[in-house]
């Protein structure tokens, strides 16, 4: 088992800092951008229980596009694999996570993959509930079992920030609803998915979320099959292909752990079998991830030989 210590882990973590300025919080959403971009922080959870961090481990983050991999994981657990991949596809795509390019020219148009905005628009509306509340409800519930914390709760204002300025994700959604891949109203659509994305919590909890995708859907502290060990294998494949936006195939190449992020700032990873791994530093690269969180990964990869690959 890799054991990092608190102080290794400090000094990667002020090496890895250094970038940070060359990076940029997403202003694109209002609330977003009131981060520090110089903020980084981390932490490991061990299958023992055990875990180590560095930076400020109480400072909350909202998901983002980490959430895709977790309502995705819910939607194939409530609808099976066949519902789920005839509504959105499995392939990566080197567009920008929020173009509607592909949409355009694909025959039939629905999304390549469930880790676009587009995708996870559709997997989305798969979660079964009578009611925005209901279904938010449900997601909650199974993110606070994945990170057995029952006090994990969406930002109010952030989910609001989102919904007032989500213009193209509606463009998505109308786009798909001309081809009867969604069928719900948008607005319903648009509230519980800007709820989904702003569901925020910290980087031990992620890190816990990380470590159950790494044991195949088991929490070893509970030593509890939380999800079933085809859909960790699934969601932890889409990680590896398509979670770090249009820069997943440099990052399989120069880290190779399946990872998700999100544009807040996080990243979720999962070393199979051995750790999950929680990052939050918000300010971004051109492709939508963290800068100072990718440069972090790139060096624990590189100097512990952390590349499934």
């Amino acid at each position: 088992m890799l054991i990092f210590s608190n102080e290794e882990l400090r000094n990667y973590v002020e090496e890895a800092k250094k970038v940070a300025k060359n990076g940029q919080v997403a202003t694109y959403i209002p609330e977003l951008g009131k981060a520090n971009p110089l903020d980084l922080v981390i932490a490991i959870h061990y299958p023992d229980g055990n875990f180590v961090s560095a930076g400020e481990i109480n400072k909350k983050f909202t998901l983002q596009s980490i959430s895709k991999v977790i309502s995705l994981a819910l939607v194939l657990m409530d609808r099976g694999y066949d519902y789920v991949f005839e509504r959105v596809g499995m392939e990566p795509t080197g567009d920008p996570f929020n173009s509607i390019a592909k949409l355009e020219t694909m025959k039939p148009a629905k999304p390549l993959n469930p880790m676009i905005n587009a995708g996870a628009l559709v997997v989305t509306s798969m979660i079964k509930g009578s009611s925005t509340e209901e279904r938010l409800g449900r997601l909650l519930n199974f993110i606070k079992l994945l990170a057995n914390n029952d006090t994990v709760d969406y930002s109010e204002t952030v989910a609001k920030s989102e919904y007032d300025t989500a213009f193209l994700n509606r463009a998505l959604c109308y786009f798909l609803k001309q081809h009867n891949i969604i069928t719900e109203d948008t607005e319903t659509l648009m509230e519980l998915y800007t709820k989904q994305c702003a569901i925020e919590m910290t980087c031990l909890d992620l890190a816990k979320i990380g470590l159950v995708f790494a044991m195949d859907g088991v929490d070893p502290i509970k030593n509890k099959q939380i999800l079933p060990r085809d859909v960790a294998r699934i969601c932890k494949t889409f990680m590896v292909t398509c979670g770090m936006y249009n820069a997943s195939g440099e990052f399989a190449i120069k880290v190779g752990i399946p990872a998700k992020s999100g544009v807040a700032g996080g990243i979720m990873g999962s070393l199979p079998g051995k750790c999950g791994i929680g990052i939050f530093g918000p300010a971004l690269d051109d492709k939508g991830n963290s800068i100072a969180g990718m440069k972090l990964l790139h060096l624990l990869s590189k100097n512990y030989k952390l590349s499934i690959f």
